[in-house]
């Protein structure tokens, strides 16, 4: 299958990565800023920390659902087309924010903010195949995009905290948000994109995203997304209220640990975006894997004083894995398929993103202490660090990856 990459030329494929990084940092702002929204929320309605947590859950959940059931959009009409209606639908509805002054309404908009994400989210992942050269370079991007996110969720939190010092509503993050995206629909109206040829004629639509369960890859890379996401979620959701009982002499550590991973995760997906042009992708997740898996362990044998530095510097090893695990998954299908393979992917994750932090929440309530929460998440880490040795070690993925690199990226690794 060829595509009309080359003919694109240089100058348009650099642009096209920046605007997919550009989009990606944007909706980070907001998605990853639910942290330090929740208890201004929680404070504006009276509510308690379940209700107001549905700004995280409802978010999720949404994106969940638009990835499975709008993922096919990217290939039946095209990535631009999807990118740009996913665009649209966030922007409009991030600035009717400022005019809302309810809980319920900002479940609502957040309803489609979410729906609006998952659409121009699988868009963009599907792009991302046909911008590379090869499955190594579609990893290299694909990490390159994550560390774009990764900056996003320092960004937002920091506008936030901006606005509130100043005395403005954090509903104003939306509105910086939207206005973001207002030009980079401007930038990717005028862009010319690759066009994807479809490989058969087959009906692109839902039914054919559902076929992709039994896809014995799809759902193996599905649910070590699953599995990671469970693990990264433990850390952005629950490890400040872990940290809530440290008084030790770290205490500026304790204070800024969420912070510290932040950063720790957005440097190192640009530092695994090298790794993994350098290395082999199955090696790095395993040793990033066991190094996850002893943070973990450590923190919950050692207790917090142990806690405080290793759940933090955990982000460093993190970086690497939910982008490379993506890029893998989707790389393990024809081009054609991506959209829907990456939407699938994508209800993964978010569904992850919702039900991890609900598990970890549930157990630590019934036995009385965040840390068992941990215990959980240890083990999800175990899992993950499991599914990543036998990975390395049996390769199965190997000879089909072998196939479409051939089949996929060939002509355009000629041709440039």
């Amino acid at each position: 299958m060829k595509q009309n990459l080359p003919a694109l030329g240089g100058q348009n494929i650099t642009l096209i990565k920046w605007l997919t990084f550009m989009m990606f940092m944007m909706f980070a702002m907001t998605t990853d800023s639910v942290g330090v929204i929740i208890p201004q929320v929680i404070k504006e309605f009276h509510l308690s920390m379940t209700a107001a947590g549905a700004f995280h859950y409802v978010t999720m959940s949404a994106i969940a659902v638009a990835g499975i059931t709008l993922g096919f959009l990217a290939d039946k009409f095209g990535r631009k087309k999807a990118i740009i209606l996913g665009l649209v639908l966030f922007a409009l509805n991030s600035y009717l924010f400022a005019v809302g002054n309810s809980f319920a309404f900002f479940l609502g908009l957040l309803v489609i903010s979410g729906t609006a994400i998952g659409i121009f989210k699988t868009g963009a992942l599907a792009l991302i195949g046909d911008i590379s050269n090869s499955t190594t370079e579609h990893t290299s991007t694909m990490n390159a995009v994550e560390g774009f996110f990764g900056v996003g969720a320092i960004i937002g939190p920091f506008i936030v905290a901006y606005l509130l010092r100043a005395g403005v509503s954090w509903k104003w993050l939306y509105v910086i948000a939207a206005t973001i995206c207002v030009l980079l629909i401007l930038l990717a109206l005028a862009v010319k994109y690759p066009q994807t040829k479809r490989a058969t004629d087959e009906p692109v639509d839902f039914k054919r995203t559902l076929g992709m369960m039994g896809d014995v890859y799809a759902l193996s890379f599905s649910f070590g997304i699953f599995l990671y996401v469970a693990v990264e979620c433990a850390i952005y959701v629950w490890m400040p209220t872990l940290l809530t009982g440290y008084h030790g002499p770290a205490i500026k550590v304790a204070t800024y640990a969420l912070s510290i991973f932040f950063i720790l995760r957005a440097g190192g997906r640009f530092l695994g975006a090298w790794l993994l042009a350098h290395y082999n992708w199955a090696a790095v997740l395993a040793l990033s894997g066991l190094v996850i898996l002893a943070c973990f362990a450590g923190s919950v044998a050692l207790g917090i004083n142990a806690a405080v530095f290793l759940l933090p510097f955990s982000g460093l090893f993190m970086s690497v894995i939910y982008p490379t695990i993506n890029s893998k998954g989707i790389s393990c299908f024809p081009k054609s398929l991506h959209g829907a393979v990456a939407g699938l992917i994508l209800f993964f994750t978010c569904s992850a993103a919702a039900l991890g932090p609900l598990a970890m929440g549930a157990v630590s309530d019934y036995f009385g202490q965040p840390k068992y929460g941990f215990v959980l998440a240890t083990g999800f880490a175990g899992l993950l660090f499991l599914g990543a040795a036998l990975n390395w070690i049996f390769n199965p993925a190997g000879a089909l990856l072998g196939k479409l690199e051939q089949s996929e990226y060939a002509a355009n690794a000629d041709a440039s």
